[in-house]
């Protein structure tokens, strides 16, 4: 059973790693759902973790649906992300129809090899969740990372579940949105899935002294709550 994490930054990453992830799922900016980490980042990142890490690509917030100059964007930061070495990718793209957008898929998957690709949650975005697993796996993607297509996975098991039966070992299906030490063993035993992720996310106060009373602001910073990956790792070891 594998343990990924979701970190948007290297101190995170790295607290994650000491915690005993798996795996690390490479993100910046929270507040848009993930985007691509920069090349500061990734070079970083990749110095100091010695576990697995997929970094996010996506070139922006907002909807799945890219351009072409996005596309292209996407390609050439899967490319960096084979130059500096790292086991994986993650990305998604749909079509304005909801369905997945298979060619440049195929294109990115060809573009990643022999990385691992997983699609994420761009697909619990798209029309016909059945339909769009065949045509992940047409496309060659190692996972999906799902919700069941709800806010939190406790509430999308049904399609996770079907998802696992329908996949049959040919894609992996990995749970995650509000994934904890106290869902975890409920959401494996019910889904039958061999990988799970989740951010345990906590907000930790800035060390930052002087604050401009004129400027209220949000000074702090993500992190990741080693004691609850401890707790998920002692679960699903067991």
């Amino acid at each position: 059973m594998l343990l990924e994490i979701c970190v948007f930054n290297t101190a995170t990453a790295i607290a994650a790693e000491n915690a005993g992830a798996d795996r690390i799922e490479l993100c910046e900016n929270y507040a848009n759902g993930g985007t691509t980490p920069s090349y500061g980042y990734l070079k970083t990142v990749r110095e100091k973790i010695g576990i697995p890490v997929f970094p996010m690509i996506r070139p922006r917030g907002g909807d799945y649906f890219h351009t072409e100059d996005e596309i292209e964007i996407i390609r050439k930061d899967i490319l960096l992300c084979k130059e500096l070495q790292f086991e994986g990718v993650v990305f998604g793209l749909l079509n304005q129809d909801g369905s997945i957008d298979q060619e440049n898929t195929a294109r990115l998957v060809e573009a990643a090899y022999p990385l691992d690709v997983t699609f994420h949650r761009a697909f619990d975005r798209c029309k016909d969740p059945l339909e769009s697993l065949e045509t992940l796996i047409q496309c060659g993607c190692t996972r999906v990372l799902t919700s069941g297509q709800y806010p939190k996975v406790t509430d999308g098991l049904a399609l996770v579940k079907t998802l696992v039966e329908q996949a049959n070992d040919r894609i992996i299906i990995m749970p995650g949105s509000g994934l904890n030490s106290s869902n975890v063993k409920h959401i494996i035993d019910t889904a039958g899935v061999s990988e799970v992720h989740t951010s345990a996310r906590i907000r930790i106060p800035s060390s930052t002294e002087f604050r401009n009373p004129l400027l209220p602001e949000d000074f702090d910073i993500d992190f990741v709550d080693a004691d609850e990956i401890k707790k998920i790792k002692s679960i699903i070891n067991n």
